[in-house]
């Protein structure tokens, strides 16, 4: 089969598209014929070495697919060969085939093709998980979303609006603006021509936002968490800047704020039945129109490099999804 394979960490440039055997599934484990796959930034960062987890040499990056099962391993009873699904392994997306334990897969609605779903559950079960179980977020409330042109935070703006939330979709650009106001951002910041901190304040009436959604941080974490209201929930969802930030943690105290730390695959693991709850909720909202999952940019396998440069020059706009 063909893959795109890591056999040295770097930068994408390093990748190699080529001809490797076949994966099997072991015990409790699912084959599937890849359709697609969805790009996030983690898979940069894992290339490079610089991410919570570090893959042996030589390794297929890519955390999430659809595509139809074509084999189980012992053990498993759902789902059976030919059903269409959505799933994420640790690794090895990026390939026409791929093994991932089987309470990593997932059926997916006929509403579904394979393309939105290889972008659903990174992007949507980060942000949903997010906002329901770390942030609590209430109808009613004030949500900042920094990225909000990205795949993840495009997403937290579409789940704040079905929430109940006000929305400020905060961005570098006008398209990325103008496509986070397309997922129903109520509000917006230009983070390049704005002071953030002023702005929020300003849009807010003062108070400043309920809870601060950043897969951003680097220079822009700290005005927004001087953004944030009081009894508020600042949610540390990444560092696509490439900067982790040092906060100052008084902020906290005075603003008496919570600083949350999102890792939704780790928690998917811990708790596999609530993550499956999230996603059955998640793709009801899908069936009936309240979200709509796209793949805003589509390349093929062979074209990855492209792909990889466009997130790691962020110039990403919404989900990007290599189709094998």
């Amino acid at each position: 089969m063909r893959a795109v394979v890591c056999r040295e960490l770097g930068p994408p440039e390093q990748l190699r598209l080529e001809e490797i055997d076949d994966p099997r599934p072991g015990p409790g484990e699912v084959l599937v014929d890849v359709r697609a796959a969805g790009l996030n930034y983690p898979d940069l960062l894992m290339i490079q070495g610089k991410y919570q987890m570090r893959p042996d040499l030589p390794f297929v990056p890519g955390a999430e697919a659809a595509g139809v099962v074509a084999e189980v391993g012992d053990g498993v009873a759902h789902p059976s060969p030919g059903t269409r699904v959505a799933f994420t392994p640790p690794v090895g997306a990026f390939a026409e085939r791929c093994v991932a334990p089987a309470t990593h897969v997932m059926p997916i609605p006929d509403e579904l093709s394979f393309e939105q779903a290889a972008g659903f559950s990174i992007t949507y079960g980060t942000s949903y998980h997010a906002l329901k179980q770390r942030a609590r977020l209430q109808e009613g409330e004030t949500l900042l979303v920094l990225g909000a042109g990205g795949g993840v935070g495009s997403t937290a703006v579409e789940l704040g609006k079905v929430m109940g939330a006000t929305v400020i979709a905060a961005a570098g650009s006008a398209e990325k603006l103008a496509y986070a106001r397309s997922k129903g951002a109520d509000l917006e910041v230009n983070y390049r021509d704005d002071d953030l901190k002023a702005r929020v304040k300003e849009l807010t009436g003062g108070k400043g936002a309920d809870v601060v959604y950043d897969p951003v941080g680097g220079d822009l974490a700290e005005p927004a968490l001087r953004a944030t209201a009081w009894d508020g929930r600042f949610l540390v969802i990444g560092f696509a800047s490439g900067d982790i930030p040092a906060m100052p943690l008084n902020l906290a105290l005075l603003k008496g704020l919570s600083i949350v730390g999102v890792f939704w695959g780790a928690w998917a693991t811990r708790d596999p039945r609530a993550s499956q709850q999230n996603f059955a909720e998640l793709f009801e909202m899908a069936r009936d129109g309240r979200i709509a999952p796209e793949a805003t940019e589509t390349y093929e396998l062979a074209d990855y490099l492209d792909a990889f440069r466009a997130i790691a020059e962020r110039r990403a706009r919404g989900k990007l999804v290599l189709r094998t």
